[in-house]
């Protein structure tokens, strides 16, 4: 069957929180071969922490060691460590989003395909049971064909306090590239992944640059504060579907939301939770779920997916065509609130 040696690039939270335990619950299809960090101090502790068997500061020098790496850098890095290991004949799994704009999304991109290795990228919230059950009920033609999206992520004044969410310069931006993308992901899925045609947007970040604040995950610089903390857009799409999309880390609500409903001609679905909603047999139906089958542990299916795929044993759930065009989106919006006009996607 064969076993993947993984290196790991970028040893910070999402890395030891998410990715390498999954491998670790891999251990007959991953050897833990190599971690690189910029800090080789917080690399030496991951590896003793999780017994990799080398540690780097320069991730170049790791390629000649593993058949693979996941990347867990600031979105500045993604498409440049991501084509370099591409190109030395490395799988890559990317942390999203696929980077910071759609250009270097292509390159990274056509990177993949000039080396046949397997770029995936980190859009978990698709391989969740909801999610998965979703997207069966669709292709299986039970509400008919969607037409509208309406998505929502909102936290209740919950700005990361920590690392280096903040920051434009090595993010490019704050709760839309950074949380949002993956409502956005999962809502373009869900859809079928049509082409986006025209995106209204407006990115806001009054509220984080007030003095005061009242925030539940731990302190930041009001008068630094540079990235989005609220944004809405429109967006339609090249077969008549349309989508309502806000998402947001600082909202004025009475809770969090977490939401994606996806009407069709003959019904519709909600998460989460999961809901069936149909106009059937003369009658107005709602149906939920006894029982979904799967783990409840998204990143775990993630990683699975792309070391089986990397083996040949699978194809990608999440493809890099389908992140570009999440990333077109986002570029797309963040256009739309500077020049305050629609955007036309060719």
């Amino acid at each position: 069957m064969g076993t993947i040696k993984m290196g790991i690039i970028g040893a910070g939270g999402i890395a030891q929180d998410r990715h390498i335990p999954a491998y670790v619950n891999m251990n007959d299809l991953v050897m833990l071969e190599a971690v690189c960090d910029v800090n080789r101090g917080t690399a030496e502790a991951v590896a003793k922490r999780f017994n990799f068997n080398q540690v780097f500061t320069n991730y170049e020098e790791m390629f000649q060691h593993v058949d693979a790496v996941t990347i867990c850098t600031p979105n500045k890095f993604h498409a440049e460590i991501t084509i370099a290991a591409l190109h030395a004949g490395v799988h890559v799994f990317c942390e999203k989003p696929m980077a910071m704009n759609a250009n270097e999304c292509k390159d990274m991109l056509t990177a993949a395909e000039q080396s046949g290795k397997v770029l995936a990228i980190g859009y978990h919230y698709r391989f969740m049971k909801e999610a998965q059950a979703a997207k069966k009920v669709i292709l299986e033609n039970e509400i008919g064909e969607p037409i509208v999206a309406r998505v929502k992520a909102l936290r209740r004044r919950k700005v990361p306090g920590w690392g280096v969410f903040t920051n434009k310069e090595l993010q490019g931006g704050g709760s839309l590239i950074d949380w949002g993308c993956h409502f956005l992901d999962l809502a373009l899925w869900l859809l079928g992944n049509p082409k986006p045609v025209a995106v209204m947007g407006k990115a806001y970040n009054q509220l984080s640059k007030m003095p005061d604040q009242v925030n539940q995950w731990g302190e930041f610089n009001y008068e630094t504060f540079e990235v989005d903390d609220h944004v809405t857009a429109y967006i339609t799409f090249e077969n008549g579907a349309s989508m309502l999309f806000e998402t947001s880390w600082a909202a004025n609500i009475k809770e969090d939301v977490e939401g994606v409903s996806i009407s069709g001609h003959t019904g519709g679905i909600d998460l989460f939770p999961f809901e069936l909603n149909q106009a059937k047999h003369g009658m107005l139906i709602n149906s939920q779920a006894n029982w979904i089958p799967g783990t409840d542990d998204p990143g775990l299916e993630q990683v699975t997916n792309f070391i089986r795929t990397c083996l040949g044993q699978d194809e990608l759930v999440v493809k890099p065509e389908e992140a570009l065009q999440v990333s077109k989106v986002i570029d797309a919006i963040y256009q739309s609130s500077e020049t305050s006009k629609s955007i036309t996607l060719t």
